[in-house]
């Protein structure tokens, strides 16, 4: 069997790329990442090179590339994407351009070489606000940043992809995903980074968005389920209760720092649009099998201790933002 993994250094796409190795040993498996900035092949280091896994250093708004990659693959499962939220607003076309353009060229290559399966990550966000209760994967779409709505067209496309050409296609919704190697734009690593830096806790608003937390091997899991059982043509919902306000998330981590949260964070402008809450119901994924494994309260301590140990890493982050805080305060 040959997988091909999209965006496989990034945070979650490096999680999904150890656990199918782990889960298919024979499989031969072709990573396809275009390193920008939240890239690593650091992530996949212990990967590549070893029992058929590869590397292919490409974009997948490149046609030629993508239709020599997926050519006689069994399996693509596409996570390469643009998912800051705060850079979408800044620049929104890279966003459309990566996740929307970018997906259309890889489903054509894969429409061409009549790839079996296509797995498409999509986001939780697609929803829009859920304020109370969860919603299935029949709710209608309602994004509001240029994020969700990048990542909405290209579940649009799919879905003509679906009609028009019968292709084999497993779309998953996730709600926000946790753990090492991810990005420290992302609250979790942010907050532990800046403790370690002697820095605050900048917080949007008023702290109180809630938002659902899924560990990166959970979601993994769910993945290599659906390679076995995923019914193409269905979405799948992957979520778990782990709830928490982003004032809670940042309790938490001053808590296993061992700081008094009053004392370290500072509250922001908020977005120009922030969701105030997401929920899904992950009904149609668990009647598979799955279920969410682990909390964020019990692996906080370990991620913590992950990015203390490579604060170094990821120090220049912390000192340019300050300088671009610094230049905003003066303009």
């Amino acid at each position: 069997m040959k997988i091909v993994v999209t965006g496989g250094c990034g945070f979650i796409g490096s999680h999904v790329a150890e656990h199918l190795r782990e889960v298919f040993p024979e499989a031969r498996l072709t990573i396809l990442d275009k390193l920008t900035y939240a890239g690593d092949m650091d992530n996949v280091s212990h990967l590549v090179n070893r029992n058929g896994v590869r590397l292919v250093i490409g974009d997948i708004c490149d046609g030629d590339l993508c239709r020599r990659v997926v050519r006689h693959a069994d399996v693509v499962v596409h996570l390469a994407a643009e998912s800051f939220v705060d850079n979408s607003f800044g620049d929104p076309v890279t966003f459309t351009i990566t996740n929307t353009l970018g997906t259309h060229t890889l489903l054509e290559a894969c429409r061409i070489a009549g790839v079996p399966r296509f797995i498409h990550v999509s986001t939780d966000e697609v929803y829009g606000e859920v304020l109370r209760g969860q919603v299935g994967e029949d709710a209608p779409f309602n994004p509001t940043n240029p994020y969700s709505a990048s990542k909405a067209a290209a579940e649009m496309i799919i879905l003509g992809y679906l009609t028009s050409y019968r292709q084999p296609i497993v779309r998953v919704r996730a709600n926000n995903v946790f753990g090492i190697r991810q990005y420290p734009e992302k609250v979790i690593p942010k907050f532990c980074l800046s403790l370690v830096l002697g820095e605050k806790l900048t917080i949007h608003g008023n702290g109180s968005h809630r938002r659902h937390y899924l560990h990166a091997r959970d979601f993994a899991a769910a993945i290599a389920l659906l390679i076995d059982k995923g019914v193409a043509g269905e979405v799948y919902n992957v979520g778990s209760d782990d709830e928490y306000s982003t004032l809670e998330v940042a309790e938490m981590v001053c808590d296993v720092f061992g700081k008094e949260c009053g004392a370290e964070v500072v509250f922001v402008k908020d977005r120009p649009f922030n969701d105030r809450r997401y929920s899904i119901s992950s009904a149609r994924m668990q009647s598979l099998g799955w279920r969410a494994q682990r909390r964020l309260v019990d692996e906080l301590c370990f991620i913590a201790q992950w990015y203390a140990h490579r604060v170094e890493r990821y120090r220049h982050l912390f000192v340019d933002a300050g300088v671009a805080q610094e230049a905003l305060a003066s303009a």
